[in-house]
């Protein structure tokens, strides 16, 4: 019975400190995602899932953090599997005011030069390092396409 009624309490105090923008029906309130791109063979559904995504939020801000192989996309002469080019799909989206993020670790670490980097895309020192900070100081939510 105690047990219960702890559970109880307990899940009173989550309801209590649930965080006003989760959910609250503001549709004022400013919608910040992120998405995390590690491999470049998703990049094609996550431009896919941006494009759904500001058709119904279209106020939505929206970071595209890659790092790993997800870096390819962003990178000069990247094309699809079908050979079809991202640097069209990509400007598209810029112009709709998504940025894109490339890890400069990985630039280094795989010796990319960084002016093959398409120049939609901002060059950031760490992949990993930004998706913390805009999740934990920026309250961006995550999304992992």
């Amino acid at each position: 019975m105690k047990f219960a009624s702890l559970l109880t309490a307990a899940a009173a105090a989550l309801c209590l400190t649930t965080p006003a923008f989760a959910g609250d029906g503001n549709a004022d309130a400013p919608e910040n995602v992120v998405y995390h791109v590690n491999d470049s063979a998703n990049a094609s559904a996550a431009i896919q899932n941006i494009n759904n995504h500001l058709n119904a939020s279209p106020k939505a801000k929206i970071v595209v953090v890659t790092h790993g192989k997800g870096i390819d996309f962003l990178l000069e002469g990247a094309q699809d599997a079908n050979g079809n080019p991202y640097d069209a799909r990509v400007q598209a989206l810029k112009a709709k005011g998504v940025e894109f993020d490339v890890c400069n670790n990985n630039l280094k670490g795989r010796k990319i030069d960084p002016k093959t980097v398409l120049p939609e895309a901002t060059i950031v020192p760490s992949g990993v390092a930004e998706l913390s900070k805009l999740q934990a100081k920026a309250g961006y939510v995550y999304v992992k396409p």
